[in-house]
């Protein structure tokens, strides 16, 4: 998708479609639209699409109105879906070319550069396997007009346009089947990314991973004939970076197919666990945008990566594992493999000099009995850090969620055989996954990101097609990006 901003008044815009914001309590008296409001033909609520033709005095050949609901409650994250909805409307209609204005006081750039991400993420269709593709239809050009506004605008439509194709490129790494991204295959994707975008790539075989201690990893991956591989994609900043500044790391969970091996799932939607790569998409993600925005910090993204099948090798519950860091670990259900490859993907990053972790993770279903498909569950052993996150979080529109770490959930994952368990049963199953990690994270400060009910639509939004969601990469991208010692 073509992304521009133009600045001229909304009637000489050119385009096969014009797309404005209307309001419940606005009635619009320019351009006919308060005659519409009148006949309760349009009347401003979310997602409601009023499509006029040949509108007298535009150059527009048809006028989208899109409901927005409250004026008082629409902020960047309500324009970001407002436009993805209208993007995906006007698909269906066969237009190519679509312009967006915006008017005082939303022709900044806050809400400019959401106007582009919604536009691009709402473009996204997880089609690529279809030989019969009916709904094929695209937007092919998309731009921000605006009669007036501020020199910030170009750079947060060109920032928008980044974080948004960044996110669809993890979102298309997560809706690849498992025939298709094995973890070997996945770190091809990053490399060929990072050979594109100018950051260092590395990747762990077996062999190293075997020599540094990877115990908890590699145990994990035995029930695959699909080997391992531990992808490490850096990024430095142009100038250099202070010897005492801050290092970012990014961990991703990359299991390509999750069966929980011995203790293996039921088959209903067993389909979906394609998906539990995808925190490691999003930092493979997040790192394409770092490295064309160019943050002033370091910025290291690890994605161990792996099968958890039940092969005649595979991990048994009852087994002990030696994880990187030297602590031994009782695997009670091998179902719970995203927390042993996560394990030793943080103390490396720790040998690598990151100053402060964020890991993301499809890791519990937990987490979406307690908070659903709307927020992510955040987790943290560093109250600054954290609020760094949410800030970032927020103002990304990626709506997340503080659970506790009181150190009395320790006492769940006790074993009698070795220096902790990998599950400690069903109560607070989201925050024993959490402080499983923050064993090997402390004390570096560090946020865990439980994305298991946020990073999957069952079903489409009117601004998001079915599938990958991409989360958290505009959290991750802003929080680089924004970063102050």
């Amino acid at each position: 998708m073509q992304i521009s901003l133009e600045r001229q008044p909304i009637e000489k815009v050119e385009a096969e479609a014009l797309i404005v914001v209307g309001f419940e309590e606005r009635k619009q008296d320019r351009l006919g639209l308060g005659e519409l409001y009148d006949a309760g033909e349009t009347t401003g609520k979310m997602f409601e699409m009023t499509l006029l033709h040949h509108v007298p005095g535009l150059r527009a050949k048809r006028l989208l109105v899109v409901g927005a609901g409250k004026a008082d409650k629409f902020t960047p994250a309500e324009m970001r879906r407002v436009t993805g909805a209208a993007v995906r409307h006007l698909k269906s209609k066969g237009v190519t070319r679509a312009a967006l204005f915006l008017d005082p006081p939303y022709a900044d750039g806050a809400h400019a550069g959401a106007a582009v991400e919604g536009a691009i993420l709402g473009g996204f269709e997880p089609d690529r396997y279809k030989t019969e593709k009916k709904d094929a239809k695209t937007i092919e050009q998309f731009r921000v007009a605006v009669a007036e506004g501020g020199a910030d605008l170009e750079q947060a439509v060109e920032h928008g346009r980044i974080a948004a194709e960044a996110q669809n490129f993890a979102r298309e790494l997560i809706n690849e089947p498992a025939n298709k991204l094995t973890p070997l295959l996945l770190a091809e994707h990053a490399r060929t990314m990072a050979e594109e975008f100018g950051l260092e790539y590395e990747m762990l075989d077996r062999e190293r991973m075997q020599q540094l201690g990877m115990g908890s990893l590699l145990g994990v991956a035995m029930g695959s004939a699909e080997p391992p591989a531990l992808i490490a994609l850096r990024y430095r900043p142009p100038a250099g970076a202070r010897p005492d500044s801050p290092h970012l790391g990014l961990v991703g969970k990359g299991v390509t197919f999750d069966t929980g091996g011995i203790s293996i799932k039921p088959a209903d939607g067993m389909e979906k666990m394609k998906y539990d790569m995808g925190g490691g998409a999003a930092m493979i993600g997040a790192m394409r945008a770092i490295a064309q925005l160019k943050p002033t910090i370091s910025v290291t993204a690890l994605v161990p990566a792996v099968e958890n099948m039940p092969g005649s090798r595979a991990q048994r519950p009852g087994d002990i594992v030696k994880a990187l860091s030297g602590k031994t670990i009782e695997v009670i259900n091998t179902d719970a493999e995203g927390r042993l490859i996560l394990a030793d993907a943080i103390t490396y990053a720790q040998r690598l000099g990151c100053t402060h972790l964020i890991d993301a993770a499809t890791l519990t279903g937990a987490v979406v009995v307690a908070l659903g498909h709307y927020n992510v569950g955040l987790f943290s052993n560093d109250d600054a850090l954290r609020e760094r996150v949410m800030l970032a979080a927020h103002a990304s529109g990626e709506r997340m969620w503080q659970l506790p770490l009181e150190p009395e959930y320790r006492d769940y994952l006790k074993s009698a055989f070795a220096d902790i368990a990998n599950v400690g049963g069903r109560p607070g199953g989201a925050i024993t996954a959490a402080m499983f990690l923050k064993e090997f994270a402390d004390p570096t400060p560090w946020v865990h990101l439980d994305i298991a009910g946020t990073a999957w639509l069952d079903d489409a939004k009117p601004f998001l097609a079915k599938g990958p969601t991409g989360l958290p990469v505009r959290t991750l991208v802003r929080l680089a990006m924004q970063w102050v010692d």
